[in-house]
């Protein structure tokens, strides 16, 4: 059975391995799930990720952030825009996530960005996720 939305499997394993205490995880790779992995990794919710290339689409390796006491840095993570209902947001529209501790995750004309980098590049678009 196909995969409807990668999107949502993305999110969804990364909370399931954040709640396990797994320290890395493998997904099948695309270029959108790339995107949203460096925008992570910039805001600071996870280490890092590494792609690793196999004969079919490739892998991408996110290597979870833990704090001190030993508990996941995201404690939220929620898919917005679905495949069957889009949301898209005007450049005033952006929303604050937890009056702004969160971030938003938007796919905009120039690229996957947080909230922050879009209001600042005065561009809206598709909100793909918010992390808190």
């Amino acid at each position: 059975m196909a995969m409807t939305d990668p999107i949502a499997d993305l999110l969804t394993r990364i909370r399931n391995a954040g709640m396990a205490k797994h320290q890395k995880l493998d997904i099948p790779s695309s270029t959108l799930k790339v995107a949203v992995a460096t925008v992570l990794r910039d805001l600071g919710y996870i280490k890092n990720y590494k792609l690793i290339s196999d004969e079919k689409q490739g892998i991408l390796r996110v290597y979870l952030k833990f704090d001190d006491d030993n508990r996941h840095v995201i404690h939220e993570i929620r898919r917005v825009s679905t495949p069957g209902r889009r949301v898209y947001v005007s450049k005033d529209e952006i929303p604050l996530v937890k009056s702004g501790l969160g971030c938003a995750i938007l796919s905009t004309s120039k690229g996957v960005l947080g909230d922050t980098a879009a209001r600042q590049a005065q561009v809206g678009g598709e909100l793909i996720c918010t992390v808190w």
